[in-house]
């Protein structure tokens, strides 16, 4: 079933970000103008394909961050960054997020890994909500992490939105979990 909303999440995405002309409004682009033109089709919010760069920076991360290296995962961070869960726990700045984390590996987690990594770079151009416009990657991962003090498992998909600045430094994160086998793999 995971494996059905993903691919059908993905495809939703795809076919919403194409913005094909009719027939009878179709024009031919040659020569300089060609080159010039964009590679990208645009949906009628403004949201395209962001360069791969966003994507492969938020990959490059995760390997740092399932190292353990915490410092090396924030190294793209914004010192203003502001990280959100979605049952509305957040931590505001770099030092704080580097603390949590720091925090969760030398307390909590033994040892983390994902698998089934998607990585998904858009820009939008007219949010549809409150949200920020500009680059954003949403990534999705399978998380299998062991819990120090009970020696338990925790295996679950995660969803994790994050926003670029100007600076090409990720601003916002809002990341989508599951608390409840979190809970119930750190329970004595």
């Amino acid at each position: 079933m995971k494996k059905f909303l993903t691919w059908a999440v993905c495809t939703t995405l795809l076919v919403s970000c194409q913005n094909e002309k009719p027939a009878e409004e179709a024009t031919t682009v040659s020569g300089e103008a060609a080159a010039a033109a964009p590679a990208v089709a645009t949906s009628p919010t403004g949201a395209t394909f962001s360069d791969a760069k966003y994507a492969a920076m938020v990959k490059n991360g995760m390997a740092k961050f399932t190292a353990e290296d915490v410092d090396g995962f924030l190294s793209e961070y914004a010192d203003n960054v502001v990280w959100q869960w979605n049952n509305g726990d957040s931590a505001v700045g770099k030092a704080a997020v580097t603390e949590y984390w720091k925090k969760r590996f030398a307390d909590v987690i033994d040892s983390i890994a994902i698998s089934n990594e998607i990585y998904l770079g858009v820009t939008v151009a007219n949010p549809q909500s409150i949200e920020q416009p500009g680059v954003w990657v949403m990534s999705w991962y399978m998380v299998n992490a062991k819990y120090k003090g009970t020696g338990k498992r925790m295996v679950q998909w995660i969803h994790t939105d994050l926003h670029f600045d100007a600076n090409d430094k990720i601003d916002r994160v809002i990341q989508y979990l599951d608390r409840v086998p979190i809970a119930a793999a750190m329970k004595k």
